[in-house]
């Protein structure tokens, strides 16, 4: 039996923003929250009661401390989290502004020639492969450099080789890389792909896919041997009032999976917010019998609720998640508080 449900490799940044609506350019004062797209979806599924872990490198100082306590905090493992003890040695960051319309939030990036750069597929054992039921990267990883590139890559075949299923999220940067670049590296890793998250954007932009999304899901488990494509649909009212919702679909049945979005989520902060789908939905994979109608409930209900959560990390259990899935389904009234 493995012992892991689900292993995630990825960078694990600090995030400095500044108090709700101030400017970078003006603050004196950044509240720091650890984040990452993998450790995002690593303590989602870690929260809702599945065994996780991580799979990076840190500084070999105080602030790469700090992020492993954060880590562990969550309920996720650190077994292979690696040291970078190099003169050198640096966490990557990130500052998040955040505002209000109709001024737009923006990100600024200080993450080169960080730790996990370095990495190398030598610093891991190989029982590491034979260990987890599944397996998730996301685009960003691939993106950061040519070494972390080609370790990944490799990484996923080993644990593919080893029986694990592969979580591939697209999870396109246009900072980190064209749109030529993705498409050229993501194909040669998509038939090692199980489960695929894709948004329709990034289908027609970055993988010149044409056609109804309908289309352009099933496509996908045409061209290769993936089991179940995601495809999130977010509607931005503002930058504090969003609807979110997505589409599953499921080669073997050959079926969609939808339901109602929720409308008009009062935004606190999203980012994450597309790694808490991905940590709902694999949970609701890997917590049954790869039922896609619950993977999409969770999925849906975790991305909501991390929108009304500041910082990166999702931060609800099992039974809130469940709660607000119910209350989401309900068609009388519903307790306006939960006590």
């Amino acid at each position: 039996m493995a012992k892991f449900d689900l292993l995630a490799l990825g960078e694990v940044l600090l995030r400095l923003s500044p108090p709700e609506n101030k400017r970078i350019v003006r603050s004196t004062v950044f509240e720091n929250h650890v984040g990452g797209a993998e450790l995002n979806v690593a303590s989602g599924v870690s929260l809702l009661g599945l065994h996780t872990g991580m799979i990076s490198k840190l500084p070999a100082n105080a602030v790469g401390e700090f992020a492993r306590s954060k880590v562990r905090s969550l309920n996720v493992s650190d077994d292979y989290l690696v040291w970078d003890t190099s003169e050198d040695a640096r966490m990557g960051v990130y500052y998040y502004e955040s505002a209000t319309f109709p001024r737009k939030p923006q990100v600024v990036y200080d993450r080169k020639h960080s730790s996990i750069t370095s990495l190398s597929i030598d610093e891991f054992p190989e029982d590491m492969y034979s260990s987890t039921r599944c397996f998730h990267v996301s685009g960003i990883t691939l993106a950061l450099c040519p070494q972390t590139r080609e370790c990944t890559m490799e990484m996923i075949r080993r644990f593919k080789e080893a029986g694990a299923m592969i979580s591939f999220d697209v999870n396109f940067r246009l900072n980190l890389w064209s749109g030529a670049q993705a498409k050229e590296c993501i194909e040669q890793i998509l038939p090692y792909v199980d489960i695929f998250f894709c948004s329709e954007d990034t289908a027609r932009l970055t993988f010149l896919k044409e056609g109804s999304l309908e289309d352009i899901m099933r496509s996908f488990t045409t061209d290769y041997p993936i089991k179940i494509v995601a495809s999130t649909q977010r509607v931005v009212h503002s930058p504090k009032q969003h609807s979110f919702g997505s589409v599953i679909y499921e080669a073997a049945s050959d079926t969609f999976y939808r339901e109602k979005p929720y409308e008009k989520i009062d935004v606190v902060d999203r980012i994450g917010s597309g790694d808490a789908y991905c940590g709902g939905m694999l949970y609701g994979l890997l917590s049954s019998d790869m039922d896609c109608a619950k993977a999409l409930a969770f999925g849906n209900a975790c991305s909501a609720i991390k929108n009304t959560i500041p910082g990166d990390l999702p931060s609800s259990d099992l039974r809130e998640v469940e709660y607000v899935i119910a209350d989401h389904n309900a068609t009388g009234p519903t307790m306006e508080m939960n006590r």
